[in-house]
């Protein structure tokens, strides 16, 4: 059974739908099913994300959605480092399809799960942002947070 739980983040209220302990989809409109609870490992682990302190997300997601190309792109973002970014171009050569930007923009489009699979981290050849789903103001914020929080672990660890 499907149902959703909301987490308060510095982006605003994310609505988040699951099914059983498996992570459907992170959006920012309230979904038309049920409410219900979260598991609360994966709220504190985004807490810990907005806080800084967590790098990567260790959460059982569901992928139902989605063809095999978009899948394999979903997947392969995950390996881009928390406070670093990658091209569009970068990914699709990674994928096999050099001069597949605009396919590989097209199924960064459809992640259901933003944020725990990090595609605000892909950004165009020329340095300029790019579009995201939840709109390029939110994809600023979570870029300039994570690039703020990686430069203050490096000052930390260089005390």
């Amino acid at each position: 059974m499907k149902f959703f739980d909301t987490f308060s983040s510095p982006l605003g209220t994310l609505y988040m739908t699951f099914s059983g302990k498996s992570l459907l989809e992170i959006a920012l409109k309230k979904p038309a099913l049920k409410k219900g609870t979260a598991p609360e490992s994966f709220k504190k682990q985004l807490s810990d994300y907005f806080d800084g302190k967590l790098r990567e997300f260790k959460q059982n997601i569901t992928l139902d959605e989605g063809t095999e190309f978009e899948k394999q792109v979903w997947f392969a973002i995950k390996d881009v480092p928390f406070g670093e970014t990658r091209t569009y171009k970068w990914l699709a050569e990674r994928l096999g399809t050099p001069g597949g930007s605009r396919a590989v923009g097209q199924a960064l489009s459809k992640n259901p799960i933003p944020i725990v699979i990090p595609c605000h981290r892909i950004i165009e050849s020329t340095g300029k942002i790019g579009g995201y789903s939840s709109g390029v103001d939110i994809k600023r914020r979570l870029l300039e947070m994570e690039y703020y929080h990686s430069i203050n672990a490096r000052e930390d660890i260089n005390e």
